[in-house]
């Protein structure tokens, strides 16, 4: 199971801040417990902004908020003027300090650090648990941030530079493994002449060695060729087909690419069943509106199975995951029943720290919220008791809950292919100084009050990807082994050869020694 990466353009990828910080390749400072937290002090202007730090005592965090280093000027995505003030790192420190100490799921966990040490990119990569799951891995491997200008782009329109391949690590050092998971529709690199393909190996990125070079600058290199910085940047691929084995140059030139987090819906023919598949790329507000047409049409065929393939899905808002939910299970499955709750820290026992309106059980939604869709119009629905979803360790967050929800209200999720991610947890991203920040606020539980996978939901049966078929295609192994399912209720024997190759699942650095992408996410909106 490779574990998947952005390399822009997919929905993914781009200017990001940092990403997977502290996956365990450090050893991180030992983390200390806190003394209770005092009332937050009220804003008395400079003076409290300027007060020597204190172990232990804790400010509110909006006497700080949006005193930068370096002040933005001008308007942002949605036109209105940013706040920003003149500050120094010392304030934007103290933010982060005082933000993650309310809100953070796990504030007592996160060593009391002095601001006034460190830049800030630095101080927020420590501002977390370095707690372990039961497996060993970290619990918090969801700490990041991105420039915001890229994320709201990102968000708002699915938008990022990049050439509009997604790719698949193997092996992130020498001798590395990268192949193309898919491509996005219309994007440089689904040029049919000389683009990507599924399956397509790097081998070299602009004359370097991808597979075995090691140096920094050779690393350099290809960082700036995988993840693009600005569009028209032109980059030269060597890359060989996993089935062939025929190699062939590819010339890229980035563009603004918009992501298609839907794709590949169609209805399938098995043993007399009529069977829905759809691709499920991202979570995200434009999903919204390609997911209502999607069920429209596959309604339209009134299909008796339907398989959801989420393996590269690393989730997004949890709203557009409920109306997934809503539109697999229907109104009498979702009636009055619970799709989430979701669970914050120990200050916050009955109020949503953020938002501020009292805690309650999420819905199944069952119209469109505005996203990308007009609000309040009806979602179809295929009313089904059962669902396949095709899953692997990037299937992520708002992708775990929808599996996680629909079996809390006892709709059977047959899963094929391998172990999720492990991210029952989910944040509020939090703008400040130009910077989006994403720490982990809440945890979300299904009806049944179960959100305890921190290592992952395993699947039914056990497939590799398999990088020789298309999506959507019958005889994909992980989509052959789905139909077959539907026919005789038992896991197919595992295919052998280079097909089974698999890597250790969790996060990988994407860009080898720069880590960005968007992944794991479950969101609510500002």
């Amino acid at each position: 199971m490779a574990v998947l990466v952005a390399c822009g353009g997919g929905g993914d990828g781009g200017s990001a801040v940092s990403f997977w910080p502290n996956s365990g390749t450090t050893t991180p400072p030992p983390a200390t417990t806190p003394p209770a937290t005092p009332p937050d002090v009220p804003d008395d202007g400079d003076a409290l902004r300027n007060a020597p730090w204190v172990e232990g005592v804790f400010r509110t965090a909006s006497l700080y908020k949006d005193h930068c280093a370096a002040p933005r000027t001008g308007t942002g995505y949605d036109g209105k003027p940013f706040t920003d003030k003149a500050g120094r790192t010392l304030d934007e420190n103290n933010w982060l300090r005082a933000w993650i100490n309310d809100t953070y799921l796990w504030y007592d966990e996160v060593p009391d650090l002095d601001p006034a040490r460190y830049a800030t990119a630095d101080y927020f990569d420590l501002l977390k648990t370095h707690a372990v799951t039961p497996s060993g891995a970290y619990k918090d491997r969801f700490h990041f941030a991105y420039a915001t200008d890229w994320w709201d782009a990102l968000t708002s329109a699915g938008t990022s530079v990049g050439y509009g391949a997604q790719w698949a690590f193997f092996a992130d050092s020498p001798p590395r493994d990268l192949l193309v998971a898919y491509v996005e529709p219309g994007s440089p690199a689904a040029a049919p002449a000389d683009g990507l393909r599924r399956g397509d190996q790097v081998l070299k990125v602009n004359g370097i060695d991808f597979v075995n070079d090691d140096t920094d600058a050779g690393i350099d290199i290809i960082n700036a060729g995988l993840a693009p910085a600005a569009p028209g940047t032109r980059t030269f691929l060597t890359v060989r087909d996993v089935v062939s084995g025929i190699e062939r140059e590819v010339a890229l030139t980035a563009a603004t690419v918009t992501s298609v987090p839907v794709q590949n819906v169609k209805i399938l023919s098995n043993e007399g069943r009529k069977v829905g598949y759809l691709q499920f790329n991202d979570h995200i507000g434009t999903a919204e509106l390609q997911l209502k047409t999607a069920f429209e049409q596959l309604r339209a065929a009134q299909p008796t199975e339907l398989v959801v393939d989420l393996r590269y899905n690393g989730g997004g808002l949890q709203s557009v995951a409920s109306q997934l939910a809503y539109m697999v299970a229907g109104a009498q499955a979702t009636r009055d029943k619970v799709f989430m709750n979701d669970r914050f820290n120990n200050k916050h026992p009955d109020f949503d720290p953020v938002s501020g309106v009292p805690l309650a059980p999420w819905a199944f939604l069952s119209t469109a919220i505005g996203l990308s869709a007009p609000n309040g119009q009806p979602l179809p629905s295929l009313d089904l008791r059962r669902v396949y979803v095709l899953t692997g360790p990037d299937t992520c967050s708002a992708s775990e809950v929808f599996i996680n929800s629909l079996r809390g209200i006892d709709i059977d999720v047959v899963q094929i292919g391998g172990t999720t991610c492990g991210k029952p947890y989910g944040f509020y991203p939090q703008d400040n100084c130009g910077t989006t920040y994403f720490s982990v606020q809440f945890q979300s539980e299904n009806a049944k009050g179960f959100g305890d996978f921190q290592d992952g939901l395993a699947p039914t049966c056990a497939m590799p990807d398999d990088f020789g078929h298309a999506l959507g295609d019958p005889q994909e192994i992980r989509l052959a082994a789905a139909l077959a399912h539907q026919v005789t209720g038992v896991c197919p024997a595992l295919p052998g050869g280079r097909l089974a190759k698999s890597t250790a699942t969790g996060p990988a650095a994407p860009l080898l020694r720069k880590p960005e992408g968007l992944r794991n996410l479950i969101l609510r909106p500002r």
